[in-house]
């Protein structure tokens, strides 16, 4: 008998349909000449530092670092029982060979060999690797078996990343926790991702607004803005550095005569895009359907394992191998409505597809291709509506890849009234190509214009200056940060390490999605819509956290090591050994630390996340404008701490969030309490009877008008008067 061994139970009954199991037995499902069994996820996991040692219990300084010589494991208590079926089964005297059927990656080989080493297994055993859960990929992938030595290296690698990661992580947080005494996670990924949240954050915080001017002329049937031919930069050469001059040019053009003085036409193609990997299209659901990356995650492993419409989604790859040349052409000539159409309109050679390198590549084909849509169509009404949405994106981009180039004329005209010369600009297109699957992007949808000639004239019928300001880095979302994960290159000078980075990103395409999650879970991070932003907890511990652990560098070169074991091309040891010394020093640095940074202590419950909220703490050198007692800061609000009194005075930290204004901190608090008024980058807020009006950079009406909780609860008790102040209206630090 032969035993397999999936990875899910969905999967294992997939092999067990195609393999004619139909016999249930308790954990596994069975035939004369096969058994089908499953991990739920990992059963086995590195033990904790007090199961190697019971003095570990008790975090203490002079116990680190803990590098121990080997790294035992244990079965996971909470699937303990499905851990002994499979120990069963492999022991049976009539199991002669296996095949391991876990997720065919980094991740799925380990779970495999781990619970094969913990039940004490050395019967032979093969491994399937499949890319789809359709019945033909299933049956394909079982006539096209390797012996499980074939992967031994992606085995090394997978362990080493699991052992690198407990070594690092917790002795680190170890250390920085003991130092600062809070709850401080630190990890080879995590951390220089919020690295990237941090140094945005910065970037804002730093940003200095310009106010400049621009104007726009309607000429009746199309409109131009006021450039400066002499200024090269389309960037810049529309603004206007003051409102005088802006007003002189509207009052000198308003009602002349203006002629055409350029017309050109630019041609201009964009090609197709690539197929999705994980990566790609997560910042693809995040930008058009506004899903998390977790979400976009959840969502294709579904269309993959229960629906099984789509190919596997945990790939690092966005090409095909030129043998599924004819797979490909099945597939599109599977697909359903409304992308049989969109198919049957893409161009043909003799009936055949066209071949181009950005699609197919066997190169650049790594442990998987790039997700495709199965043979089989899925029904409509068994998918949910995240399910849908997300199958219609990797459904049009595979019939996309396929058609031509979008071509268009970028069309520039210069009208010049008063020696005052105005752009517009539009475009004719001349060949829809593959916009016609995928539609066309917002910021493409420009103002048509007429068929103008040089020499024309017009009149000008109204000329309106406006004022506006430079706007500072927008915060992160799911997309942006996926992509500097992927490519953190972008952000390194040397040009060596960053040809590293390009191939070796921050995790990997099936891990991106829980760091985001995680950073979030432990505080580090925090939603604000869409954007992902860092909280203070977080921004303290880049502070803090050597470069070595905060760059994107050194995990960097830990994927490039990582893919060299999997490959045989480094020894795992030799590997292991630099974990251990950069353990070492991690721990060091943590102990000889003196950077004044305090954290505040939280206590946290199942799954690590926080589970109560930090006392109330005084913002220093304020007053409550109700009743005079000071104010404090708690984690959501800035209170008065007479509450207990009556006393109702409250600004939300969030308050202006929904009008796209900061997060309130305590450097913004004080400056509205004390002086009114707070002026920064983003815009300014003032804080005025009773209400808290933000106003965008540039804007002269606030956007935003909220009311400040002056209510009392009275509980028998008078409540506070409110009071009326004046405050001096100056220049305070920046939101």
């Amino acid at each position: 008998m032969i035993l397999i061994v999936a990875e899910k139970p969905s999967v294992a009954r997939d092999i067990a349909r195609v393999l004619g199991c139909r016999e249930r037995g308790e954990g596994y499902l069975a035939s004369k000449d096969h058994a089908v069994t499953w991990a739920v996820g990992h059963l086995v996991t590195l033990c904790e530092p007090d199961e190697i040692d019971p003095r570990y219990k008790k975090w203490r300084a002079e116990d680190l670092p803990i590098l121990p010589d080997s790294l035992p494991t244990k079965v996971i208590p909470k699937t303990r029982a499905q851990f002994s079926v499979i120990k069963k089964l492999m022991q049976k005297p009539e199991v002669t060979r296996i095949i391991c059927a876990t997720d065919a990656g980094r991740e799925g080989e380990l779970i495999f060999r781990l619970i094969y080493e913990k039940a004490g297994s050395n019967k032979p055993f093969d491994r399937l690797w499949i890319s789809s859960l359709t019945d033909a990929a299933i049956k394909e992938g079982f006539a096209q078996l390797k012996p499980g030595s074939a992967y031994d290296g992606l085995y090394q690698s997978a362990l080493c990343r699991s052992q690198a990661d407990w070594l690092v992580g917790m002795n680190a947080s170890r250390a920085f926790t003991l130092k600062y005494d809070a709850l401080l996670s630190v990890g080879r990924v995590q951390t220089p991702t919020l690295a990237l949240l941090v140094k945005r954050a910065q970037e804002i915080r730093d940003f200095v607004s310009e106010r400049f001017f621009t104007i726009t002329a309607d000429f009746g049937d199309y409109q131009g803005k006021w450039f400066d031919p002499k200024i090269s930069d389309d960037r810049v050469n529309h603004r206007i550095p003051t409102k005088e001059q802006a007003d002189a040019i509207v009052k000198a053009v308003a009602k002349q005569e203006a002629r055409v003085r350029e017309v050109t036409a630019t041609p201009k193609r964009e090609v197709s895009p690539q197929l999705f990997d994980l990566t790609s299209l997560q910042r693809d659901a995040n930008r058009k359907l506004g899903f998390t990356a977790a979400r976009t995650l959840k969502t294709a492993q579904a269309l993959y394992e229960t629906h099984k419409c789509i190919t596997y989604p945990r790939t690092d790859s966005r090409y095909l191998p030129t043998d599924m040349i004819p797979r490909v052409a099945k597939t599109l000539d599977a697909l359903a409505e409304p992308y049989a159409t969109l198919a049957a309109g893409i161009p043909r050679k003799e009936g055949k597809l066209p071949f181009t390198p950005r699609i197919y590549n066997n190169e650049k084909v790594s442990d998987h291709h790039a997700i495709l849509p199965t043979g089989k169509a899925p029904a409509p009404d068994k998918l949910t509506k995240d399910q849908s949405a997300l199958y219609d994106l990797i459904a049009r981009r595979l019939v996309a890849a396929f058609y031509p180039a979008f071509e268009f004329d970028q069309i520039r005209v210069v009208t010049e009234a008063e020696n005052q010369a105005f752009k517009s600009t539009g475009r004719v297109v001349k060949e829809l190509g593959w916009r016609l699957v995928e539609g066309m992007a917002k910021n493409q949808e420009e103002e048509q214009l007429p068929d103008v000639k040089v020499g024309e004239t017009r009149q000008v019928k109204s000329a309106k200056a406006k004022e506006e300001a430079t706007k500072p880095p927008s915060p992160h979302t799911d997309a942006s940060l996926l992509y500097y994960m992927e490519r953190p290159g972008a952000l390194v000078e040397d040009e060596a390490l960053q040809e590293t980075l390009r191939k070796n990103g921050l995790g990997t395409p099936a891990t991106r999605a829980a760091i985001i999650e995680r950073l979030i879970t432990v505080g580090y991070a925090a939603r604000r819509g869409k954007a992902i932003v860092a909280t203070e907890k977080g921004e303290k511990l880049i502070q803090v956290a050597p470069e070595e652990i905060a760059s994107p560098e050194m995990t960097g070169r830990w994927e490039q090591a990582l893919e060299e074991i999997a490959g045989g091309k480094m020894n795992p040891e030799r590997f292991m050994a630099g974990i251990r010394r950069l353990t070492a020093f991690l721990v060091e640095a943590a102990q000889k630390e003196t950077k004044p940074v305090q954290f505040e202590r939280e206590q946290r419950g199942k799954g690590g996340r926080i589970r109560n909220t930090p006392a109330a703490k005084p913002l220093e050198g304020t007053q409550c404008p109700l009743c005079g007692k000071p104010v404090q800061e708690s984690a959501k609000a800035f209170g008065c701490s007479d509450w207990k009194a009556g006393c109702r005075f409250t600004l939300w930290k969030n308050a202006l969030l929904r009008a796209k204004g900061p997060m309130l901190n305590a450097r913004i608090a004080k400056a509205l309490l004390t002086q009114g008024q707070v002026q920064g980058s983003t815009g300014a807020i003032r804080l005025e009877e009773g209400k808290l009006l933000y106003f965008p950079a540039g804007a002269q009406q606030p956007s935003a008008s909220i009311s400040i909780s002056y209510e009392a609860k009275t509980k028998g008790k008078t409540p506070a008067k409110p009071a009326t102040a004046t405050r001096k209206k100056a220049k305070a630090p920046e939101p």
